[in-house]
């Protein structure tokens, strides 16, 4: 849930997703619950179809006795659609198991549809499929992430730049044993139709970093600390990609030199600015409004 100003900035854009997932996020952490793919998915896709029976009007009618598998028609529609997308959540949670060996591919989904009992078939109702399954995971990382936050006391304690570290750190760990096909799941998530909600999904990290570090930022900063960030979070990521050190030891430092650097730029900028204040007592408020504009830029 965007709990800053990044709410008014993405709202109209996902509107439905955030009543979702505000009761997501009140729901107990717990490894075996599906996430319901639609529920929390940044993704615009259309409804998934719901399987009708073909009508045939001369055929006739089949005595109530004889077994059917086929919805009854008392049956709530808005039942029969949950139940629907919560098959489609159970494939891709289960997808996941087959990507280390088969990339995040149409074959991976109908191996994760194999496996939780369901239809191969199932998977046709996927209009990307290949980036539903990356926006599942990344949705799924995401989720996991905020359940980290909220339970975890000890971030509290921390600055604000051990927070970012130590909170990119834990993300990125979640992609590490996909790691081996990770190119191929950013060159999904760059294709034109996938750009929209990978930078949403983005967006969405990013925002909950910040804070988790104590930011409530609403002004221009906000937008300035978010773009600094999205920048360390992916250049850590490209770097993970070629890091063969243990346990990824040179990418974790890496990332914290990056951090600091951009704290050292913001300590620089703000030094900057109350030189310009302490000057501006002497020589008047405009040369404090002129470099306090071309701090901003």
């Amino acid at each position: 849930m965007y709990r800053t100003a990044a709410k008014r900035l993405f709202s109209a854009a996902t509107h439905s997703y955030h009543g979702n997932l505000h009761r997501l996020r009140l729901r107990p952490p717990h490894s075996q619950i599906f996430i319901p793919y639609r529920c929390f998915s940044t993704s615009e896709d259309q409804p998934f179809p719901i399987p009708q029976s073909p009508v045939h009007p001369e055929t006739p009618l089949i005595p109530d006795s004889a077994p059917s598998s086929s919805p009854s028609p008392d049956e709530d529609p808005r039942t029969r659609g949950d139940k629907y997308q919560d098959e489609k959540s159970r494939v891709l949670h289960a997808s996941l198991t087959h990507v280390i060996k088969l990339g995040w591919t149409e074959a991976a989904l109908i191996a994760g549809a194999k496996d939780v009992g369901l239809s191969p078939s199932i998977v046709g109702s996927l209009p990307r499929k290949e980036a539903a399954l990356v926006e599942f995971f990344m949705d799924d990382c995401l989720q996991k992430l905020i359940d980290r936050i909220d339970s975890d006391e000890s971030l509290k304690t921390l600055t604000p730049s051990e927070c970012i570290s130590k909170l990119i750190r834990i993300r990125l760990e979640m992609q590490a044993p996909y790691i081996s096909t990770w190119p191929q799941a950013l060159s999904i998530q760059a294709q034109p139709v996938n750009v929209p909600t990978s930078f949403k999904q983005r967006a969405m990290l990013v925002d909950e970093i910040w804070h988790a570090a104590g930011d409530t930022a609403s002004d221009i900063d906000w937008y300035a600390k978010r773009t600094v960030l999205a920048g360390i979070y992916s250049t850590t990521e490209i770097y993970m990609l070629t890091d063969t050190s243990p346990d990824f030891r040179d990418t974790w430092t890496f990332l914290d030199a990056r951090v600091k650097d951009a704290f050292d730029l913001k300590k620089t900028i703000q030094e900057a600015q109350h030189l310009a204040e302490a000057v501006s007592a002497g020589l008047g408020n405009t040369f404090q409004g002129f470099v306090g504009k071309v701090l901003r830029r």
